[in-house]
């Protein structure tokens, strides 16, 4: 790694003015690339103390051996460089959006002699007209059947083109009446063209116009007794209503527009875009990227920018670009999408109205895309075992962790202190073998304590199961003999991890460690992943292991580090919620929300309930004579709340309503 220091240009050498940066390594390969109204304060915040500096900057200025820069005169001008240079050197730390899928476009060929309507895939050709792109080909070739009722362009090939034109003979379609059959000179160049463009317009939206003519000229056959003709504009309309029902209408303004929306987590995030013309979604398309460079979601967009409209002229820049966050240079990429279109382009943030609503939905497809990505990326046989055999390589282990298992601490300012534990295996959630704890040894916060009683509990319960089943001698041993904390009976880990995964760096691998070591377990790797910089820890080792962003072991790790996490943030959060809305009957121990429920059906306040004998609690369905005399010790030992007291007239008031089940303090009717 290099110090920035050594190749930090010296004071003053940078001038005061806006332009383009390339960072490069070692190898003068480029790995950065980036813009500045300011390139001396741009620069200079590279150089300052790299802890300071988030992780993956970090990583990218100590990769780099050298900075460079080009001065330009304009704002719009830095920003059309940088998308050049990024295409042109595609450095590794600059986020790139790759499409999960080759999205297909619906095709007009202006530029030939005879126009073609065609499914084209791949860069956008010079003199073609695109529509979409679409999710489907399938979809496109559904509309373009109903349309070639109206617009018969051509859609073979210049193959059958020629063919047809040498023998004199159209192809089916031009005996059907879907294609004006060009081929045989059944109509002129001229004639055809004038097809295709109306075709093209029907496409951008321009309907209303063209329907009004085929209904007028409808009628004007109807009245003339051409009822023949009339019939087959009838049919006309038809079809090319049910194309416009394809693409229903989303803003009724008949609004030009694309929306942004991006999904996002630590380490990849997934942009959508809709494309909206004519106030309908006309073509959808998506991208994923590994989020390799320090980014917020106003990043993501301005490289969505750059990516979608770099190569693009004209109408296909629209008039209105909505995004979910505006960039810090909004102004500038206002003025460069202007640029690029020939006039002016909004780029805003939908605030209200069916825009907003548009927006969401955008913006649950994008959490889809992200969602799949990951399921597709985790569910892949061939790269589940690459990343099992890249961890065990990595952590030196005798053979694939084919089970692991992760624990993560979570608690808010010390408070409802517990734990998780998720398992993976074979590179694959297991759900039903997920376990949750809550710290009981002691009060407040410490996550290092922690994490040695939480997996002190769950191997100690897997030496318990071993004792059970006579395949562990306890002389040297404390089995322990815990039950769960959840409902008093005894859980079993009767399968042991290959490999422990903690969530943390060098203080908690110890203390896992330090908790195996105490039950005499020497079998089990353990390792820790830490947020700041995704190091690996090993126990003893003063150096992390470092995989490769690239790694599919890292990311499996990752992935079960996440799953960790949020499966402790919610039991937490749940548990904080209960607590918040805890009542008497809550402190009863084994006794059920149904139950719960029952007994305060059966008395109508907890008042009464407390009130009440053992004989007239077991009077209640479900309620036996231990369970009754349970309830009945809870509640003699809990404080009832202070009688409330009318300030008018200094009266107590009784409470005869039923306190809820779950929350004393809140009253409801009699049920």
């Amino acid at each position: 790694m290099a110090d920035p220091s050594s190749y930090r240009p010296k004071p003053g050498q940078i001038p005061d003015s806006p332009g383009v940066y390339k960072f490069r390594d070692e190898h003068r390969r480029v790995i950065y690339v980036g813009k500045a109204k300011s390139l001396r304060q741009r620069l200079a915040s590279y150089f300052q103390d790299v802890a300071g500096l988030h992780p993956r900057t970090a990583t990218m200025v100590t990769t780099a051996a050298s900075v460079e820069w080009t001065v330009v005169s304009t704002e719009v001008e830095a920003l059309q460089l940088e998308y050049s240079w990024i295409k042109e050197f595609d450095p590794r730390f600059n986020v790139k959006y790759r499409d999960d899928k080759s999205y297909p476009s619906l095709a007009v060929t202006l530029n030939e002699e005879y126009p073609r309507v065609q499914v084209m895939r791949g860069p956008k050709k010079k003199g073609v007209r695109y529509f979409g792109p679409y999710g489907h080909a399938w979809a496109i070739r559904e509309t373009v059947d109903l349309m070639l009722r109206v617009f018969p362009v051509r859609t073979c090939s210049a193959g059958v083109f020629k063919r047809s034109a040498q023998i004199g003979r159209p192809c089916l379609l031009g005996y059907i009446g879907k294609c004006s059959a060009p081929c045989v000179g059944r109509v002129t160049p001229e004639e055809h063209r004038e097809l295709a463009e109306d075709f093209c317009d029907f496409m951008a939206g321009r309907t209303g116009t063209y329907l009004s003519r085929l209904e007028k000229d409808m009628h004007a056959a109807a009245e003339e007794m051409e009822y023949e003709k009339a019939a087959r504009l009838r049919d006309d309309i038809g079809a090319l209503r049910r194309a416009m029902e394809k693409n229903a209408v989303v803003l009724a303004d008949a609004t030009d527009a694309d929306l942004i929306a991006v999904a996002e987590d630590e380490l990849e995030a997934a942009v959508q875009i809709f494309h909206v013309r004519g106030g309908r979604v006309r073509g959808q398309r998506g991208w994923v990227t590994d989020k390799v460079e320090a980014v917020d979601t106003a990043g993501l967009v301005e490289h969505a920018l750059q990516q979608l409209y770099g190569e693009e002229k004209g109408e296909a820049v629209p008039k209105e670009v909505l995004v979910p966050a505006l960039p810090e240079d909004a102004p500038v990429l206002s003025q460069w999408l202007a640029d690029r279109r020939g006039s002016q382009v909004s780029l805003r943030i939908p605030q209200r109205g069916d825009k907003k609503a548009l927006m969401e939905t955008v913006h649950r497809n994008a959490l889809q895309s992200l969602a799949l990505h990951k399921t597709k990326r985790a569910s892949d046989l061939t790269t589940r075992s690459r990343a099992l055999e890249e961890i065990a390589e990595a952590l030196e282990l005798d053979s694939a962790p084919l089970r692991i298992e992760c624990f993560d601490i979570s608690h808010l300012q010390g408070d409802d202190v517990v734990a998780s534990m998720v398992v993976f295996e074979d590179g694959l959630a297991r759900k039903s073998e997920y376990r949750r704890f809550q710290i009981k040894s002691f009060e407040g916060q410490d996550d290092v304590r922690s994490m040695h009683e939480v997996v002190s509990r769950r191997f100690r319960r897997y030496l318990q199961e071993k004792l059970r089943t006579g395949e562990w001698d306890p002389e040297d041993a404390d089995a322990g003999g815990e039950v769960s904390e959840d409902d008093g009976r005894p859980k079993r880990f009767a399968y042991p991890p290959q490999l422990v995964v903690v969530d943390g760096g060098q203080p908690q691998v110890a203390a896992a460690k330090r908790a195996l070591e105490e039950l005499g377990i020497d079998d089990v790797a353990v390792c820790g992943l830490a947020k700041r910089l995704e190091e690996v820890w090993l126990p003893g080792e003063d150096d992390p292991v470092v995989l490769p962003r690239t790694s599919e072991g890292l990311y499996l790790l990752q992935r079960v580090r996440d799953e960790a996490h949020r499966f402790a943030i919610q039991y937490q959060r749940n548990k904080r919620g209960k607590r918040l809305k805890s009542g008497p009957l809550d402190e009863v121990a084994g006794l059920g929300e149904s139950r719960k429920q029952a007994l305060i059906k059966h008395f109508g306040s907890v008042k009464k309930l407390r009130q009440a004998t053992i004989e007239q609690i077991c009077e209640v369905p479900g309620i036996g004579r231990k369970t009754a005399e349970t309830v009945a010790a809870t509640l003699a030992g809990a404080v009832p709340a202070g009688p409330a007291v009318n300030t008018a007239t200094g009266e107590i008031i009784e409470d005869e309503t039923p306190a809820s089940a779950g929350a004393s303090s809140e009253r409801g009717t009699e049920q």
